[in-house]
């Protein structure tokens, strides 16, 4: 988020007060299987520690500043902490089966969709979970995209704004899709959305939503 540390529990909250229709956050597994909410696979670029998160327990990763003394959450924090919708993006088939524990003991289908870059770990959770709703999400592809797509079962894609086209929207509006445009950080990008009448637009910044359907 580009007015908070990114997947904290503070911008979590502000883009909660800001009125967003959806949170997205992302999900990888610590060394002892903890759901740890950040983007990247290592800790360097958000926090003040270095090296993978898979080499960390949940406490050591606990223990580092993820921005303005903000500690590194767990998804189950997120979902108490907020009350809207939520898409949790998964990086691999192992976090799909950990938050798939946790969908069905919390019966969180209605409230929580699954997004990844990943064909396999979208087919999983949708295995797991009968009925939980999937993106898949690209950022460099064509009209193959759709096609995947609908083969792991995925009712949404969210795809890189800067390479969409007409041609894909229209492939994908023929499949069923709803679609998704990231990241939204200019007016211009604002202005395509709303162009090719997408179904919302991901941002980095709340205050751009001026109509339509966005998350942060």
């Amino acid at each position: 988020m580009g007015v908070e540390p990114e997947n904290t529990l503070r911008s979590f909250a502000a883009a909660q007060r800001a009125g967003l229709d959806l949170i997205e956050l992302d999900l990888h597994l610590s060394k002892d299987g903890a759901l740890v909410v950040m983007h990247d696979a290592e800790v360097d670029r958000t926090t003040d520690g270095s090296g993978p998160i898979a080499d960390k327990t949940l406490a050591e990763l606990r223990a580092l500043d993820a921005g303005r003394g903000e500690r590194v959450p767990v998804f189950e924090e997120v979902l108490e902490a907020v009350h809207v919708p939520l898409q949790a993006e998964i990086k691999d088939v192992a976090a799909a089966r950990a938050l798939a524990e946790v969908l069905r003991a919390r019966d969180l289908t209605a409230r929580v969709e699954v997004s990844s870059f990943h064909d396999e770990a979208v087919a999983e959770i949708a295995r797991l979970v009968p009925g939980v709703r999937t993106a898949l999400v690209a950022s460099r592809y064509g009209t193959d995209v759709v096609d995947r797509a609908v083969a792991v079962g995925a009712a949404t894609v969210c795809l890189n704004i800067r390479r969409l086209t007409l041609e894909i929207v229209e492939h994908a509006r023929a499949s069923g899709l709803r679609i998704i445009g990231w990241v939204v950080n200019t007016q211009d990008h604002l202005r395509l959305v709303r162009a090719l009448e997408l179904d919302g637009a991901t941002t980095d910044y709340p205050e751009i939503k001026r109509t339509g359907r966005f998350t942060a």
